[in-house]
């Protein structure tokens, strides 16, 4: 028993020692070690941000050598409020993304003024690399844009100093003193840099930026960023540039758009196609070239020539031998394509550009086929100095008066030094001249900090105010033959409009209006052709409205007017009366609408007499019809001037709707017959104007004198007003009591009973009901038949009865 106990308690202390041996392995920290680099821990975090290192290569150095040079380079972080500033230049500043390739060129453009600049005074600052080019080389494999230029470059200590603070314009200083060395025949003027932040809007669609820069005093640099620290250090592929700068940009995900060759070439053309220097892009286009045949593709091309030998003559064989024999292939070619061969022909001196130029540049800058039909090209100084050319096209876009006001107009662009900042201008040009074409070129604009608008509205009406001159000036210089046949039939209502619209450009308008006028049946002319031919003692312009020409001379209003020889004129256009009414006078010659009241002509004494004794005379036809069958109807009943063959014409007051006026306002699309105005003008009373030389007047005057109570006069009356309204432009107010009144007269010219009705119409039978009825008239006449031969069997059978 007690061997059993001490065997048990040995296998217990066995198991002890096992135990402690277990624990102490534990405490040993092997596992922890372990789990600081298993798979399973925080492996993932560190091989995405390894495999992103190794991906980012510059040429000529792999991924081990760029992580060397990050271990070596010279590390500055942002200050805080830097920091701050950058998040708000990425995520603030600028409106639209694109805007970046804008920026990067422009600095691009500025370095390579600034060699060119210093070139001027030192010989050998183009040494290093005599090309003044910009290329722009996108690497979708890699997922990076580079964009190359050959200008000043940057020494170590001026990437730390102008990359490394925000708002450090490099170029603003390179100006400070160049202004301070400049001579006469130097010029700074086309440097683009001013707020030193357009750099950092490559953040906007990078996650790091790379530039590498050679100076002619330092060597290549290589300087890095995230946006939140930068690194610099000296290039160890030593001078691969000559100088100039090349700025890497590592793409974000949601930005692999702009690694497209045509998005990238549309924002060069959009933003920066008349920058000085020639802009590449390293593009691909696919080309049929000849390639030597292999030699087994040759052999086989001279079995089956050999097949062929009987046909062919012996000379061509000897030059067939002599010629290498070849292929066509397609095949896939990269080159740099030149994207600005455009020039800013508006920098040069207008007497220097050739008219062909100009067509040349419009047809490009506006994706116009035609010819323009005119331009204009200047120099603006005062307040604000700009360089400009506007052009007319020679066709009115389509759609021009669509969403009239409120559309945006994006046919005239504002550059700032040949950098192309907007064409979203509401103010650029009033909207009646939104056909014009153009470019507007400041180099002292005063743009926000995003260069993407201007800060002040101020200089934008000076501009405007400048550009509308100039485009008047323009328009009034095209040839009149020129004129009417091809820039009026175009544009002639936007010159109307714009007489009711620019108060301030009114009178220059109004000398650029066409009209046709009774003075010929084909040619337009201008309100100063009509002046000159007014009539000795004529002070006013008389107009007639109408829907068309033809309405307008046949108006009855006109009649006495062309009889004395007086010129019309004859508006055609719904818009034309508004440009009239908005235009109060043309060379101190007021106008007058003939279909209202106002129109007197120099009379005589006798004439006088004999127009006053003949009111006196028809004094009371003008009183009975104003007081019975016009009642309520007309203002006042009139003798008239300006009626020679008409019985009589409605005349409206002088500040009244015409006809032409009232039928145009009451078909307006948004009329809804409630606006206070509108109901005023439709419900004033007009003038009847009788013309007293008239048969039926005169018939009127003597039945009126005879008996005021004649109904027939009345009738008479009536129609007479209604004939009146129709023919001066007015609608009825009643129609059918019109219509009646025409019928109940034609009775009585035509000796019809006036109580007689219309003789009804007999209603038609439908064919089955009618069917139907035959058929049971033939069966009645068959019952009539069958009861008139039993009659006479009944009658037979009687008569035989009597007889027996």
């Amino acid at each position: 028993m007690r061997k059993l106990w001490l065997i048990g308690l040995f296998c217990a202390l066995l198991a002890f020692t096992s135990v402690r041996a277990e624990d102490e392995v534990d405490v040993d920290g092997t596992v922890e070690d372990d789990l600081g680099k298993s798979r399973d821990g925080s492996r993932t975090d560190d091989e995405v941000v390894q495999r992103e290192e190794e991906a980012i290569q510059l040429d000529g150095l792999n991924a081990a050598q760029l992580k060397e040079l990050r271990e070596k380079s010279e590390k500055h972080v942002f200050q805080a409020e830097v920091n701050r500033m950058m998040k708000l230049i990425i995520n603030s500043l600028y409106k639209n993304k694109e805007i970046f390739l804008r920026e990067l060129i422009s600095n691009a453009s500025d370095a390579l003024d600034k060699i060119r600049l210093m070139s001027l005074t030192n010989e050998d600052a183009l040494a290093g690399n005599e090309e003044l080019t910009i290329k722009i080389k996108s690497d979708k494999e890699k997922n990076m844009l580079h964009i190359t230029d050959t200008g000043i470059g940057m020494t170590q200590e001026e990437l730390v100093k102008n990359l490394g603070t925000i708002a450090k314009s490099g170029t603003s200083e390179f100006l400070n003193k160049m202004t301070e060395l400049q001579t006469d025949d130097q010029s700074t003027s086309e440097l683009i840099g001013q707020f030193g932040v357009g750099f950092y809007s490559a953040f906007l669609v990078a996650d790091k930026v790379i530039v590498t820069s050679k100076h002619n005093n330092g060597t290549q640099q290589i300087w890095e960023s995230d946006s939140n620290a930068f690194s610099v250090i000296e290039d160890p592929r030593g001078n691969t540039l000559g100088r100039g700068s090349t700025i890497t940009l590592v793409m974000k995900e949601e930005a692999s758009d702009y690694l497209e060759l045509e998005t990238i070439k549309n924002l060069v053309k959009k933003y920066s196609q008349f920058i000085n220097f020639p802009i590449y892009v390293w593009s691909s286009k696919t080309e049929t070239v000849e390639e030597p045949l292999d030699e087994a593709e040759a052999e086989a091309e001279k079995d089956e020539a050999e097949t062929d030998e009987e046909a062919e003559v012996e000379e061509e064989d000897e030059d067939k031998e002599k010629k290498p024999k070849t292929k066509k292939v397609e095949k896939t070619v990269w080159d740099w394509e030149l994207m600005n061969d455009i020039k800013p022909i508006w920098q040069r001196q207008a007497k220097e550009v050739e008219e062909d130029e100009y067509t040349a540049f419009y047809k490009t800058f506006s994706k116009d086929t035609e010819d323009p039909l005119c331009h204009i090209h200047f120099t603006a100084e005062g307040e604000v100095t700009f360089k400009s050319i506007l052009f007319v096209p020679g066709a009115a876009p389509r759609g021009i008066f669509d969403e009239y006001g409120s559309k945006k107009n994006d046919f005239i662009k504002l550059f700032v030094r040949r950098v192309f900042i907007t064409d979203d201008f509401n103010d650029m040009m009033p909207k009646y001249l939104n056909f014009v074409k153009g470019v507007v070129d400041s180099d002292d604009l005063p743009l926000n900090v995003s260069r993407e608008t201007l800060q002040q509205h101020k200089l934008l009406k000076v501009i405007r105010k400048k550009l509308v001159r100039k485009t008047l000036d323009m328009i009034k210089k095209i040839a009149d033959e020129k004129y009417n046949e091809k820039f009026w039939k175009e544009f002639g209502t936007n010159i109307k409009l714009g007489v009711i619209e620019d108060h301030s450009n009114r009178t220059r308008l109004a000398k650029l209006l066409r009209f046709h006028t009774s003075h010929s049946e084909t040619e337009l002319s201008s309100l100063e052709q009509y002046v000159e031919r007014m009539k000795e003692k004529q002070d006013k312009i008389y107009f007639m409205a109408g829907t068309s020409r033809k309405e307008a001379q046949s108006s009855p209003f006109v009649e006495t007017l062309l009889k004395k020889g007086y010129e019309v004129v004859y508006l055609t256009e719904p818009v034309d009366e508004y440009c009239i009414q908005a235009l109060p006078e043309f060379d101190g010659k007021r106008f007058q609408n003939v279909a209202k009241e106002g129109v007197k002509f120099e009379e005589s004494d006798k004439a006088k007499e004999r127009r006053e004794a003949m009111v006196k005379d028809f004094e009371p036809l003008t009183n009975w019809m104003k007081e019975k069958p016009l009642k309520d109807k007309v203002e006042k009943v009139v003798l008239s001037q300006r009626l020679t063959d008409s019985p009589c014409a409605l005349v409206a007051s002088q500040y009244g709707w015409s006809g032409n006026m009232e039928r145009i306002m009451k078909a307006q699309a948004y009329q809804t017959g409630k606006d206070i105005s509108t109901n005023y003008y439709a419900s004033q009373k007009k003038t009847l104007e009788i013309n007293p030389r008239h048969p039926l007047i005169k018939e009127m005057l003597k039945r009126v004198n005879e008996n005021e109570d004649d109904q027939t006069a009345a009738d008479l009356a009536v129609v007479l007003f209604e004939t009146a309204t129709l023919r001066s432009g007015y609608q009825l107010a009643d129609t059918k009591e019109y219509g009646e009144r025409i019928e109940r007269m034609l009775r009585l010219s035509m000796n019809v009973d006036l109580t007689e009705k219309v003789e009804e119409e007999p209603e038609d039978v439908p064919e089955e009901t009618a069917e139907e009825e035959d058929g049971e008239d033939e069966e009645i006449k068959a019952d009539d038949e069958e009861d008139e031969a039993t009659k006479e069997t009944e009658q037979q059978s009687s008569s035989e009865k009597d007889e027996l």
